[in-house]
């Protein structure tokens, strides 16, 4: 897992006023992807009128959701209410499991049963009675940090419930080591997918953006239905999951917060170089918008196979946003930089339209990104009905 902590820069310039910056986007849009279908240039713009109406109606004050009940939860509390237990119910609530329970499951916590590696400790695949199969997140370090990533993860799991976020089936303390046990996600990760030993070639055009609609979907079930509001604070291709059908589903909450904590609280800056905004970085300011501009990374990701950051010498790194975004608005390039597993099976329509919603939830600015409500609606029509390619509410 790459480094997660970023210096201070010096503050971003502001710039005009919420009218020339609607200008400017739409102005981007339309110069860039001239190439790009009328309808979608329509698009386009109703997302900009769109994002400025929800800004106006989440200023006056968030909304509720009797499904979603506050997520700000006392590990204390949450910690006492259960005993040790040596059964997990497939559907049932989280649960406090036993540690003799998980050491079986996994063969001893055997190396042949790690399914990787993190800042700290190891996650690995196990599986309990009734073949349920299950990974482990064993928290190794006497780090204040690891004892906040258990905390937060288990406090926001423990109350999400949707088919794009990983579920969370309990949970183990054994002396200064903590367990987290989730769903088993049969074929790994997105990462994994896209620069593994397949390098991409088990994923077809209308999978890649199946597992983009996905996301967008864990996305916006964290910004617009659970209360508080979350951001993910951490969104890469090696936290999007992948089940037996390819569904994905986000995970990794351990550096996840609430609307109520990043208001009350200083956020220390923390995320993965390359999928990090601008913003975050330059002036520690976090939004949602911050997660809409690293989902824009992991579009990039799909429709190029490239990493975030590449190594070009030995000190030297190059950003592929950088790289991308003059060419993503470029009708001659854009086919030539597709990544080569589906170059020649992408309709050039659709291809624009993906490329043109990267371009947009890259924008330097967050005030010119799209919300992800706007971003999901935009890919519908890129995957098929029978791949999930409806604005039918799950």
């Amino acid at each position: 897992m790459q480094s997660r902590v970023f210096g201070r820069r010096k503050r971003v310039k502001k710039m005009g006023d919420s009218h020339s910056r609607n200008g400017l986007i739409i102005a981007l849009v339309v110069a860039g992807s001239s190439f790009a279908s009328a309808l979608f240039l329509s698009a386009c713009f109703w997302i900009c009128r769109r994002s400025g109406q929800e800004r106006a109606r989440r200023n006056s004050g968030p909304t509720s959701d009797s499904e979603d009940a506050e997520l700000c939860l006392s590990m204390t509390s949450f910690l006492g209410r259960f005993s040790s237990l040596r059964m997990v119910n497939k559907k049932g609530p989280v649960l406090v499991m036993d540690y003799q329970l998980l050491e079986k499951s996994t063969g001893n916590f055997h190396e042949g049963n790690v399914l990787g590696k993190g800042a700290f400790g190891c996650v690995y695949k196990g599986k309990l009675e009734g073949d349920i199969h299950i990974a482990v997140k064993k928290l190794d370090s006497f780090s204040i940090d690891a004892s906040k990533v258990f905390e937060s993860e288990v406090g926001l799991l423990s109350r999400m419930h949707h088919p794009n976020v990983i579920s969370l089936l309990g949970y183990c303390v054994d002396g200064q080591s903590k367990f987290i046990v989730y769903e088993l996600m049969q074929n790994g990760s997105l990462e994994t997918h896209l620069y593994g030993p397949s390098q991409g070639s088990s994923l077809t055009w209308h999978m890649r953006m199946k597992i983009a609609l996905d996301i967008a979907r864990g996305l916006e079930y964290l910004h617009e239905r659970c209360n508080p509001h979350v951001i993910h604070r951490d969104l890469k291709s090696a936290n999007v999951l992948l089940d037996a059908n390819y569904n994905a589903k986000l995970s990794d909450f351990g550096l996840a917060i609430t609307e109520v904590t990043r208001k009350k609280n200083k956020v220390k800056l923390s995320g993965t170089l390359g999928y990090v905004a601008p913003e975050y970085v330059l002036d520690g300011l976090l939004t949602d918008k911050s997660d809409v501009y690293a989902f824009g990374v992991v579009l990039l990701e799909l429709l190029l196979g490239r990493r975030p950051l590449e190594k070009l010498g030995q000190d030297e790194c190059q950003s592929v946003v950088n790289w991308a975004m003059p060419q993503l608005t470029d009708r001659a390039k854009l086919p030539d930089i597709v990544h080569p597993a589906i170059k020649d099976t992408v309709d050039a329509k659709q291809l624009c339209q993906a490329a043109a919603v990267a371009v947009l939830c890259l924008q330097p600015q967050p005030s010119y990104r799209p919300l992800i409500r706007d971003v999901l609606y935009s890919l519908v029509p890129l995957v098929p009905i029978e791949l999930g390619g409806t604005l039918m509410v799950r």
